[in-house]
């Protein structure tokens, strides 16, 4: 079978480019590949890019299930000084040092701080629900809601580059770690501030960056008509789901 119009269901892994919302990405998959339902299995802000695993047809319903418990990656940039109610470049400015003081190892102490079991509380900006309403329409609101700590797990807290105010860092983490909050945070253990700068998913789960599609990529997989061989098949997510259960 070629035909995804035979198909029951499926996912695509995708490179989410920056600009884009996670919804602006599933609703131009929906209309390219002319399905009726389409989800993804974990947001990524509109300044981030990477691994956004957008599901389709009957693996709709599978969402819930491959998004719990998922590990999942990423490279992010963190710059120093700089403090913004969002947590990351994108947001209103809250601080702003003129003089940088950090020192590598500084850093690399405080990392290791944040790395294993901790209690991180949502920002204002998300998506997480407060009484049936997401935080981030209270936050528009200029409404502070009092957040209760979620548990998270650190699997790795890795220092890529170190230069100019500015640091790259890799981290494996349980789902649903904000990395902007992780850095946010950890610029106040170094008394500094800092805030989330670039940000890039390299995985979510098993689904890797590289097996990822731009959407410039499926339009010429489409027309030449080789796109299903990129597709992962509902039966595919239900084994791989199932081999996680075990």
């Amino acid at each position: 079978m070629t035909d995804i119009s035979e198909l029951e269901g499926g996912a695509l892994i995708i490179d989410k480019e920056k600009g884009w919302t996670s919804f602006d990405v599933v609703n131009k998959l929906r209309h390219l590949l002319r399905v009726k339902k389409a989800g993804h299995t974990g947001t990524l802000d509109p300044n981030a890019t990477g691994v956004l695993v957008v599901l389709f047809g009957r693996a709709t319903k599978l969402a819930e299930k491959l998004t719990r418990d998922t590990v999942k990656r990423y490279e992010a940039e963190m710059l120093f000084g700089i403090t913004t109610d969002t947590q990351d470049i994108t947001g209103e400015v809250l601080s702003k040092k003129d003089k940088i003081n950090v020192k590598e190892e500084e850093l690399l102490s405080v990392m290791k701080d944040f790395t294993g079991d901790l209690l991180q509380k949502p920002p204002m900006y998300s998506a997480k629900k407060k009484d049936g309403k997401k935080l981030y329409e209270y936050a528009r609101e200029g409404i502070i809601i009092e957040r209760e700590p979620s548990a998270i797990h650190v699997f790795e807290n890795d220092l890529k580059s170190f230069e100019n105010g500015r640091a790259v860092i890799e981290v494996c983490c349980s789902a649903g770690t904000y990395i902007r909050t992780l850095i946010n945070d950890m610029g106040e253990a170094l008394d500094t501030g800092a805030c989330m700068g670039d940000l890039r998913r390299l995985s979510a789960g098993d689904f890797r960056i590289e097996q990822a599609l731009k959407i410039s990529d499926v339009k010429r997989l489409l027309d030449e008509g080789t796109l299903f061989d990129h597709i992962i098949t509902l039966d595919e997510l239900s084994k791989r789901y199932a081999d996680n259960q075990r």
